[in-house]
């Protein structure tokens, strides 16, 4: 599984670099994170291109969140500490997120083209707008959108 994309090129370069540093936390996210996106190549029996990649890294970032709010629950702040700051490392590697109001203007141009009418129509809508805006907008401000413009 050899053809690397640039994201993944400049994970092992920042890896190195946090080597040589001596920032422990860093190498060990990142060398964490990699290993997903290898796993996740060999699951798909073939090279990741850039959009698979982020998705690995949203999945990890997704995780952390979980257990962030798991620790909270169990009033664990060393450990809510230590899941924030690998979440923080990884979220340098995310697309720019984008704003609810850029989000509403997709959906509209969506709704528009499709010709939804009401909520009947959101598995249509949402077919055409997650595509468009993955790993750019949280799934669910992309669902309360969608529902919200299809319900007035």
């Amino acid at each position: 599984m050899s053809p690397e994309t640039a994201l993944q090129i400049r994970i092992t370069e920042d890896i190195k670099l946090a080597m040589k540093a001596g920032d422990t936390v860093k190498r060990d996210t990142l060398r964490m994170l990699l290993s997903s996106v290898k796993n996740a190549a060999n699951t798909k029996l073939a090279p990741l291109d850039e959009t698979e990649v982020v998705a690995v890294i949203a999945k990890d970032v997704k995780r952390h969140l979980e257990s962030i709010d798991a620790f909270k629950k169990g009033n664990r702040p060393d450990l809510v500490a230590k899941e924030e700051a690998e979440m923080a490392i990884l979220q340098k590697y995310m697309p720019a997120q984008i704003g609810r109001d850029e989000i509403v203007n997709v959906v509209k141009e969506v709704i528009a083209a499709v010709g939804a009418k009401g909520p009947g129509d959101k598995g249509k809508v949402m077919q055409q707008v997650m595509p468009r805006l993955k790993g750019k907008a949280e799934g669910k401000d992309i669902n309360d959108v969608v529902t919200q413009l299809l319900n007035q």
